[in-house]
């Protein structure tokens, strides 16, 4: 199915990229308004955040933890706010998304609201402070066609403001290449790589953000004095926050885990100082580096 190409529009009000911004796809009636904690008194002056809506509070991405995000509703989101001003502290930022032409109900937020804190679950870039799980609305077949393509305007919206919460690590279009032996033409985002040696064995996929880990990898217990203080401490959050699990002489991935690229990831695995695209094969056994030469050459 042919993808087409979006262009959404941000105003920034006072000229500031950390502070009101409203985004908005041109034809559709989706709108978003990201605001700073501290300046929520300023979205009075916004009747778009006075409407039934969805939001998002965000917390800051503070080292190797995940951040933390709560998914709410509400027929009148500044209001809500307010409560979660006082009784929510863990978020600096909000992400509000409303509808233009006013044409949302209270079943309708419900049914996004479900639908948004089960993908977020899904991809698993944050940890949700979400308590019960929303129940999703009946809805009528129009309205559940309409809630659908507002999701995907929402996924954009978070994506573009800086918070892919919404997006897998590893896009279900590559997962399904991967499983039916298409080979991804001119590229070699998606397709599976392995790194295999003593003591572990680990699976990974390049994607456009980086390389990742995939859950259930196994890498080595012990680090060579090669390998970086970065890495050394990247581990010790992943085993304080149950992300890797010691079991016998190696440690197991719980969940994918997102590397800057190639090289970071195999250092990672093998505990020392290693070359990406000389550690990672394909299941051919084709070594990462030769298939990006052979793309390269065209072929």
């Amino acid at each position: 199915m042919k993808q087409y190409g979006k262009s959404i529009r941000i105003f920034l009000p006072d000229a500031r990229v950390t502070g009101l911004r409203h985004a908005e796809i041109i034809n559709r009636t989706g709108q978003a308004i990201a605001c700073p904690r501290s300046r929520l008194d300023e979205l009075k002056e916004w009747p778009e955040t006075a409407k039934p809506g969805v939001y998002f509070l965000f917390e800051a991405r503070l080292g190797d933890s995940k951040p933390l995000a709560y998914i709410g509703e509400s027929e009148n989101v500044a209001d809500r706010l307010l409560s979660h001003d006082r009784e929510k502290d863990f978020w600096n930022e909000v992400v509000i998304f409303s509808s233009k032409d006013d044409n949302l109900s209270k079943s309708h937020i419900k049914y996004l609201e479900a639908k948004l804190e089960s993908r977020a679950k899904n991809a698993a870039r944050y940890a949700l402070k979400n308590g019960n799980t929303p129940k999703q609305s009946s809805l009528s077949r129009a309205e559940y066609e309409s809630m659908d393509e507002l999701l995907e305007d929402i996924r954009l919206f978070l994506g573009v403001l800086g918070y892919p919460i919404l997006e897998p690590l590893i896009k279900p279009s590559c997962a399904q290449l991967i499983d039916t032996g298409v080979v991804i033409s001119e590229t070699l985002t998606g397709r599976e790589l392995f790194f295999n040696g003593r003591g572990f064995s680990a699976r990974g996929v390049q994607t456009d953000e980086g390389f990742v880990l995939k859950k259930n990898s196994t890498m080595t217990a012990k680090n060579n004095l090669s390998l970086s203080d970065r890495l050394v401490k990247l581990k010790e959050q992943l085993i304080a926050d149950g992300r890797l699990l010691t079991e016998e002489n190696h440690l197991r991935l719980t969940e994918d885990i997102l590397m800057s690229s190639s090289s970071y990831a195999a250092s990672f695995i093998a505990g020392s100082s290693r070359s990406g695209p000389q550690s990672w094969c394909a299941e051919n056994g084709k070594a990462l580096k030769e298939l990006e030469d052979q793309i390269a050459r065209g072929g």
